[in-house]
């Protein structure tokens, strides 16, 4: 459907006119597709601005702007030439073009009969040429442009036309990608574990931030008969490739959990998954566990991930042993399964590899053990915020506070691979 489009109803006479209903019906579903691009008053984003710049160089005009058409108003993603994102809709070129579901060429509108007297010809910015074409929403409603405008007269030959019509679907693409990522993300999300396992004596805490919205991290846990089952995976990659691998990965993962043998379970993962990570070329990193919940013995298979820390309330950290291959590197190998007792008042501090890569760039060597260790000391620019965060994390009081220490160092960061953290607290006595 074309949002832009007002429908029309001939009569007996042969005359059209318009259908208000169907008009405001097109404009309030127009609307609402727009908003949910979650575009609008938005910052600035370099993969827009550099279409409004490359068109700038094509055309040779002062002025391009990818405008978003709102209920009255339109807001610039991104512009040159202009002197802010809002201007106001009534009498826009840019809404005319939506409306006419079409390129929309003008080419001197000082001498054009329907534009000659339009506010942005006879007012700022004093417009003479406008060439604009629609920008879709996923659903197919007419949101925005990608126009260029110039304040004298030019001509516009029909591969101009070809040009704008391509960059406009090249913005069209970005906007759209967003919408299947978000939506992509949200069925990530609800892959995730709502509430923790029902666990008598113990505190279960977990976060994953994928750095494109959605991502090859992954946890997943599950009770177990004595106890529960938890893992920690990594797919190779970023987006929505490495999101596609990770579900799989959780569905054949999740049966390890509740096999007689976790290195048996964790070996029939492997042989499931190696033709598909073959054939796309990843693998996946994972770690894998079960825990008696009286005892609180631990057992778990690590499969490259090597990010397990246990914390014990008189400040000691054990690493745990890591001597497996990732999963799809080597199917038919046989898993050791390795094991360690969590006393009451330790935790169990699983991340994957966003969080070692997010201290490399603080220029934090040896990820995660460095960072749990306050006493080393960490000669960089963030240094005494990272000591800082080291005894928070040594000093938090339960699963949940430790989880919020660790993810809270992402805040307001660049995060370059995807993030997760699993925190397992048995509690004192």
């Amino acid at each position: 459907m074309s949002g832009g489009r007002v429908t029309t109803e001939r009569h007996e006479q042969g005359e059209e006119t318009l259908t208000t209903t169907d008009a405001l019906q097109d404009e309030r579903t127009r609307v609402l597709a727009l908003q949910r691009l979650g575009v609008l008053d938005s910052s600035p984003e370099e993969r827009f601005d550099r279409v409004t710049r490359l068109a700038q160089r094509l055309f040779g005009v002062p002025t391009v702007s990818i405008t978003l058409v709102d209920a009255d108003r339109q807001w610039r993603k991104a512009f040159v030439g202009l002197d802010g994102p809002v201007a106001q809709r009534e009498g826009a070129f840019c809404d005319v073009t939506i409306r006419a579901d079409r390129t929309l060429v003008v080419e001197d509108a000082a001498q054009d009969a329907t534009f000659a007297d339009n506010p942005f010809v006879v007012g700022d910015p004093h417009l003479r040429f406008y060439a604009g074409h629609p920008i879709a929403a996923p659903g197919g409603e007419l949101v925005g442009t990608l126009c260029v405008i110039d304040t004298r007269p030019r001509r516009f030959d029909d591969a101009d036309r070809s040009l704008l019509r391509d960059l406009a679907l090249w913005v069209q693409g970005e906007l759209q990608h967003d919408v299947e990522l978000d939506r992509a993300g949200a069925v990530q999300r609800g892959l995730l574990p709502r509430r923790a396992p029902e666990l008598e004596g113990y505190r279960v805490a977990a976060r994953c931030l994928p750095a494109r919205g959605v991502g090859g991290d992954f946890y997943d846990w599950t009770t177990t008969a004595d106890g529960a089952g938890f893992v920690v995976a990594d797919v190779m990659g970023k987006g929505m490739p490495a999101a596609i691998v990770a579900a799989s990965a959780r569905a054949a993962l999740r049966p390890a959990l509740r096999s007689p043998s976790l290195a048996a379970g964790v070996e029939t993962a492997d042989d499931l998954l190696a033709p598909d990570l073959e054939e796309v070329g990843s693998f996946v990193t994972a770690w894998c566990a079960t825990v008696e919940r009286d005892s609180g013995r631990l057992a778990y298979v690590d499969a490259g991930h090597g990010l397990a820390s246990v914390l014990r309330p008189d400040g000691g950290i054990h690493r745990l042993e890591a001597d497996g291959l990732p999963l799809g590197v080597a199917p038919g190998t046989a898993r050791v399964v390795h094991h360690v007792t969590l006393d009451p008042g330790d935790r169990l501090v699983v991340v994957s590899d966003g969080l070692v890569d997010l201290l490399a760039d603080l220029g934090v060597p040896g990820g995660n053990p460095r960072l749990l260790d306050p006493d080393v000391p960490l000669p960089v620019p963030d240094g005494p915020a990272l000591a800082r965060a080291a005894r928070e994390v040594r000093q938090a009081g339960d699963a949940a506070a430790t989880l919020d220490v660790l993810v809270g160092l992402a805040e307001g960061r660049y995060v370059g691979d995807d993030l997760t953290v699993l925190v397992v607290e048995r509690v004192a006595a």
